[in-house]
């Protein structure tokens, strides 16, 4: 019962404490354990037998003495202050301010954990919102309510991009609200000090909601930290009827700690050591980006993890890919080039794409124009490798033409500078002026009457 402190504090190990099983106890139930001293310690219930409870602890369990340590359960689950003035705070991974200002104003309070969304009362996700960033504007297109990850690598500029992101999304043709939720797991200081410093620069700040959780913060914040993130998204969202873009950054992070934690907790290992719960773990967290019905808000998701040793196949990026409506790929051989963002044309996709462009969302052209430039840049793929066995003196002139286009979209059209906006018809008149490379008879995937259209007003 809260109020009521108990004795029987059976072990500790890590973060890990196990408790005498007492009565109405539930799982996700608040737990407040204190030492020998009375310094208090926050945990949550993560499973329960006959005999014991077991309680993860958010932070460190130094000190706790078998003897002497007492527990209260506080029957509630772990919750966030909830009000309008979470915009332009930063906070820890579990909630609490640490940019120097009380704790917002606010009676309201919700469950970390959320509610489950009832499939049917989902909205198709459509609405195109433009990032200004080409590679994805372009040809990875992101629509309001989907979730489209960001495959990175150690050394790659993701949080670059992520930042851009949140400083230039937009909603077209709309005066409603765009909020961002801003998720780090496990990040650096000098990052957490970047995005903060980046949006207070531009100006966004006032429209952000940081949750930071540094890389010396204890594992089971990691944990914590985008259910909260979630959590204030889907205030904003859904009760205050705000359109709010969600970026968390690195999900590798959060994924090797709830492996850290597995282990601790003595379960059977998955692929690479991983809980075999991953896929459903991780699916909780995505599958709470949408739109809902009698709701005006929306919530879009941009997760960010690096893939150990750039491999795609990797749990972590494989279970994210099957949960997520596509991918942004970022490769390493764009990167080494100077090209920023280095976003890789053919791994990149999102399965949303057509349901947000085409006339009065973006342009009539811009299917055709974003299947051409796939269509073509593939071809420059095969090229370039047959050149890598014969030289480049020995291939016809139209693949030469072929080469000379992969260049210039990869440095005009993918590469663009960080504070670099561009609005998707100036994106899409640049991929017309590099398609004005090649012969018209290639651009076999444009039809006629817009060649007509568009590409003479590139070549004039």
């Amino acid at each position: 019962m809260k109020g009521i402190e108990y004795r029987g504090v059976t072990s500790v190990d890590g973060p890990i404490v196990v408790l005498k099983r007492t009565e109405n106890v539930f799982y996700n139930e608040t737990v407040c354990v204190r030492d020998r001293l009375g310094e208090k310690r926050t945990g949550k219930v993560v499973d329960i037998s006959e005999e014991a409870v077991v309680v993860q602890i958010f932070g460190s369990t130094t000190g706790l003495d078998l003897d002497q340590a007492t527990f209260e359960f506080l029957e509630e689950p772990l919750e966030l202050r909830v009000g309008e003035g979470l915009l332009g705070r930063v906070f820890n991974g579990l909630g609490k301010p640490i940019d120097g200002y009380p704790e917002i104003i606010s009676s309201e309070k919700r469950n970390v954990n959320g509610n489950p969304m009832n499939p049917y009362a989902r909205i198709y996700p459509r609405d195109f919102i433009q990032t200004g960033i080409s590679s994805i504007d372009g040809m990875n297109s992101l629509v309001r309510g989907q979730k489209l990850p960001i495959f990175s690598g150690n050394g790659l500029p993701h949080n670059k991009l992520a930042a851009q992101i949140i400083r230039q999304a937009k909603l077209r043709n709309s005066n409603e609200k765009f909020v961002m939720v801003f998720a780090g797991m496990g990040i650096k200081y000098d990052v957490a000090k970047f995005f903060v410093d980046t949006f207070e620069e531009s100006g966004v700040l006032a429209n952000v909601v940081m949750f930071q959780s540094l890389a010396d913060a204890p594992s089971i914040e990691r944990i914590i930290t985008p259910r909260c993130a979630l959590t204030a998204a889907e205030y904003l969202a859904f009760e205050k009827g705000m359109h709010v873009l969600v970026v968390m950054t690195d999900m590798t992070n959060y994924c090797e700690a709830l492996r850290e934690i597995s282990t601790t907790r003595g379960e059977v290992p998955g692929r690479k050591g991983y809980p075999g719960y991953l896929y459903s773990d991780l699916a909780e967290l995505y599958e709470r980006a949408g739109r809902v019905k009698g709701s005006e808000g929306s919530i879009t998701q941009i997760p960010i993890l690096t893939m150990p040793n750039d491999d795609i196949s990797h749990p972590i990026p494989d279970l994210t890919g099957y949960i997520t409506e596509g991918q942004i790929v970022l490769g390493r051989e764009l990167a080494q080039q100077g090209i920023y963002p280095p976003v890789a044309g053919l791994p990149s996709l999102s399965r949303l794409m057509k349901d947000g462009i085409g006339p009065d969302m973006t342009r009539e052209d811009h299917a055709n124009v974003s299947s051409q430039l796939f269509a073509s840049y593939s071809k420059v793929k095969s090229i370039r490798n047959l050149a890598a066995i014969i030289g480049e003196e020995e291939l016809s002139e139209l693949d030469r033409a072929y080469l000379h286009f992969g260049e210039r979209l990869e440095k005009e059209f993918f590469g663009q500078g960080e504070y670099e906006d561009r609005t998707i018809e100036q994106t899409l008149d640049l991929g017309w002026k590099i398609l004005a490379e090649l012969p018209r008879e290639e651009l076999t995937r444009i039809k006629p009457e817009f060649i007509d259209k568009y590409l003479p007003e590139v070549e004039n």
